[in-house]
């Protein structure tokens, strides 16, 4: 039996077809319960597959079907077409509802991160309870950030992208302008949150500073 030629041997190592490497990270971003880098995609398939250009296939053709590629962060994931998320409605389960101090803490910190916890009570005017900050971390819609080069060395909150995943959002550079939340009803038309009232000025419930960690001092 002759032996392989040289020819032969890389022939081994070609990659697959490019529709099948659409096929290989298809088949991953539909099992995946979380979004995928092009590098662990490129780890799972076999040598001398292109992920990144298998990615660009894909999403073109996902183009306006009812299921899309969405980009999220340094990430991919197969996720229900934006305009058809009404679909869903039924299926959704409302676990809790966020308080007022929670969704403009939410907001500030998607609006200005990097920001710490006392540049977002002087955006909002009312300081910023430890049970807000922690609803938030819990729901993996913020984290921690670098710490600031400031005195105290105070830590900073930015958005995650379970946020930007919730949300539909590529990155926070896609957030809407204070016009389309006006026009959407998900904001009032009243002073920014720099010139929100003081506590007992019309705020939903008095925020304490009582009991915080020392991972929140300034």
């Amino acid at each position: 039996m002759s032996e392989p030629t040289v020819e032969q041997e890389e022939s081994l190592f070609d990659a697959p077809p490019m529709a099948e490497q659409e096929r290989m990270i298809e088949a991953v971003l539909f099992a995946s319960a979380e979004p995928v880098t092009i590098k662990e995609l490129a780890d799972r398939m076999p040598h001398g597959s292109d992920a990144a250009e298998a990615m660009v296939h894909l999403r073109r053709r996902y183009e306006g079907r009812g299921v899309q590629v969405m980009k999220i962060g340094d990430a991919y994931a197969l996720r229900t077409a934006a305009d058809l998320g009404y679909l869903m409605q039924k299926e959704t389960v409302e676990v809790r509802k966020l308080s007022r101090a929670a969704i403009e803490t939410l907001a500030i910190i998607a609006y200005h991160q990097p920001v710490t916890r006392a540049e977002i009570e002087e955006i909002r005017g009312v300081s910023v309870s430890r049970g807000t900050v922690d609803q938030l971390l819990e729901l993996e819609w913020i984290r921690f950030g670098r710490r600031k080069m400031t005195p105290g060395r105070p830590v900073t909150f930015v958005v995650t992208e379970g946020f930007l995943d919730h949300f539909g959002l590529e990155n926070a550079r896609d957030l809407p302008g204070l016009k389309e939340l006006r026009s959407a009803g998900l904001l009032e038309n009243r002073p920014a949150f720099g010139m929100m009232p003081q506590v007992g000025e019309g705020e939903d419930e008095p925020e304490s500073t009582e009991g915080q960690s020392e991972l929140f001092e300034d």
